[in-house]
């Protein structure tokens, strides 16, 4: 789901440029929309998920972290990601 979001956000972003809109522009386009609302949540949603579960791994190889207190930060960390984009979908689009 990840991947099909980045894919989504990358060519939303091409278009826009090419197209030569300001960030104005994009934004009245996207401010009220509920169908770029859902899919910004379900990406914001998405990476909260996915960068815990990746730095787990390289926490537990690289730095040898594997207690309990390495997911207690890895939870915080998702809940921060979650907070931090949430605030942004909702800024722009509400």
């Amino acid at each position: 789901m990840l991947a099909v979001c980045v894919l989504v956000h990358l060519v939303t972003i091409i278009y826009a440029v090419r197209a030569g809109l300001s960030a104005a522009e994009i934004l009245g386009r996207t401010r009220g929309n509920l169908a770029w609302l859902v899919f910004y949540t379900v990406f914001v949603v998405a990476v909260a998920v996915h960068a815990p579960i990746g730095l787990r791994s390289v926490l537990s190889e690289w730095a040898r972290w594997r207690d309990k207190s390495r997911d207690a930060v890895l939870l915080v960390f998702s809940l921060v990601l979650l907070a931090m984009g949430m605030r942004a979908v909702l800024v722009v689009f509400a």
